[in-house]
């Protein structure tokens, strides 16, 4: 999708806590104006995947201040979960099966963080079919912004 050839757009790794301190805490994406989009999965045991362990750790820790996101970024989180992992639910859906989306989203904001758009949530079992019109309200929203 394009939303606008003006904007800058940056990528940053998310497996080092340090890259994304630097990144968007310290550095000049560090303002109101930053969009920080956050896609996680949620494995077994209502984990997070090995290379977004960092992420999900730096924002867990109790001893960053309530303000450490204020005045920084906006932020968006879509999870991305299975519920086939679910075996011992018979009904379940995507809100059973995002928790570390669930938990990043509740934390970002606790930390200051504004929240730019509801939290997505899809699940495998359902083909991420939550996933499109998330992406969709994702957009439209920028595009509110330009």
């Amino acid at each position: 999708r394009t939303i606008s050839s003006t904007h800058n757009i940056h990528k940053v790794r998310m497996s080092k806590s340090k890259d994304f301190k630097t990144a968007l805490l310290e550095g000049p994406l560090a303002k109101p104006t930053t969009l920080a989009i956050f896609i996680t999965q949620t494995i077994e045991n209502e984990a997070p995947p090995e290379d977004a362990g960092a992420c999900i750790r730096f924002f867990k820790r109790k001893t960053h201040p309530e303000t450490l996101l204020t005045d920084k970024i906006q932020f968006a989180v879509l999870g991305l979960g299975d519920s086939n992992l679910l075996l011992d639910r018979q009904h379940t859906a995507a809100k059973d099966c995002n928790q570390v989306a669930q938990a990043l989203d509740v934390r970002l904001e606790a930390l200051g963080g504004q929240r730019f758009c509801q939290r997505g949530e899809s699940d495998e079992r359902t083909g991420l079919l939550e996933v499109e019109p998330w992406i969709d309200l994702l957009v439209e929203k920028i595009k509110e912004c330009l």
